[in-house]
């Protein structure tokens, strides 16, 4: 039963006041799923734009969360509203120029970040820290934490500092357990995983690797991880590790030139490889390139698999096989652990990975016989 409606009351309000009625009264609990905008509409005899609008105003005000793909629930301890409301978002970075952002790694993340944001009225920015580890002064502001692309710069005492502070901070891209500090990441075993079995599965079983490192011992988390997805398929299938296989390129930046460079140090071996894993599309599109200047085909010759699904890699020639991060989820996940899941979590670490997707295309196929 709706509660009763003014003439000077927008129609908008009223479901805003409605609904609060109903969690001040008990009819709606703590986690309860309310009906989708279109059924809010046809409820109360309004357009979706008015009963989207409640909904929007409702989550402005705390009195709902809303996670894609499953809907709007009622916040937990609603009666309390206020008390410490995110209505920020910051993404905050440390060492890195502006144009790393143009990677679908970030950018296809901020996109998740922005629609789980705009979905519930918090406002989303972009926060450099800058060399003094300066945090928005907002103490109830959401903060996305990416130390940075180099973790032994990162000065891992301001993490403890600023969980003293009750900084809501939760990082992505890197993790530190030891702290409890929430955490989002990609699944990089995984995604290493799957691209060497996708090799695997044509038959070849010399399968090189061009990885980004001084040398195993000295490889950042993501690409350790992928090496560990890359043995374990190995093993799974009782292929045994080769070190030679494994080229390491010491770079601050992943480029073509690298791949390129990883490709002849990988074809110089007296029993070279069938097909080579690079564990970033510009190092694969560098290989392919070094691939033709030697007169090799791919894939008839040599199979070639990437890693990121750049958009570039879908018009190569051939069409580049790669991996994809799913980094849109990764943000979406960020942004609602955020602002719906830490309060309730207590002293118990959320961490979420994200598992990655295989992408194939004309660039890997059978080995040659």
């Amino acid at each position: 039963m709706h509660s009763e409606k003014t003439e000077k009351t927008p129609m908008y309000q009223y479901i805003v006041n409605d609904i609060k009625r109903k969690i001040e009264t008990g009819e709606l609990h703590p986690h309860d799923l309310l009906p989708t905008q279109i059924d809010l509409a046809k409820a109360y005899h309004t357009s979706e734009i008015t009963s989207r609008r409640a909904l929007s105003e409702l989550a402005q005000e705390g009195y709902i969360y809303r996670i894609r793909g499953k809907g709007s629930f009622i916040q937990e301890k609603a009666e309390n509203v206020g008390s410490r409301p995110v209505r920020k978002l910051f993404f905050a970075y440390l060492n890195l120029e502006l144009n790393s952002f143009s990677h679908p790694f970030f950018s296809e993340m901020f996109e998740g970040i922005g629609e789980v944001c705009d979905e519930n009225g918090v406002d989303f920015h972009l926060w450099d820290m800058g060399q003094d580890y300066q945090l928005p002064e907002d103490l109830n502001a959401g903060i996305i934490l990416l130390t940075t692309t180099a973790v032994d710069s990162f000065d891992i005492e301001r993490l403890t500092a600023w969980q003293q502070e009750g900084r809501r901070i939760i990082t992505v891209h890197f993790y530190y357990p030891h702290l409890g500090i929430p955490y989002v990441i990609v699944d990089n075993l995984t995604g290493g995983y799957l691209a060497t079995q996708h090799l695997i599965s044509f038959g070849h079983r010399r399968i090189g690797m061009i990885l980004t490192g001084k040398s195993m011992m000295e490889l950042n988390q993501e690409f350790s991880l992928r090496l560990q997805g890359y043995r374990l398929a190995l093993s799974q299938h009782q292929i045994p590790f080769d070190p030679a296989l494994v080229a390491f390129m010491d770079a601050e930046q992943e480029s073509v030139k690298l791949g390129a460079e990883g490709f002849k140090r990988l074809i110089a071996l007296e029993e070279p490889p069938t097909a080579i894993f690079a564990t970033s599309d510009s190092k694969a599109i560098g290989a392919m390139n070094a691939a033709r200047t030697t007169g090799m085909s791919v894939p008839e010759d040599i199979s070639i698999m990437g890693y990121d699904d750049l958009k570039i890699g879908a018009i190569t020639y051939p069409s580049l096989s790669s991996v994809n991060q799913n980094t849109r989820k990764l943000g979406e996940r960020a942004a609602e652990i955020l602002l719906f899941e830490l309060e309730e979590a207590g002293q118990q670490l959320i961490k979420d990975e994200i598992v990655p997707t295989l992408i194939p295309r004309g660039s890997t196929g059978k080995a040659p016989s």
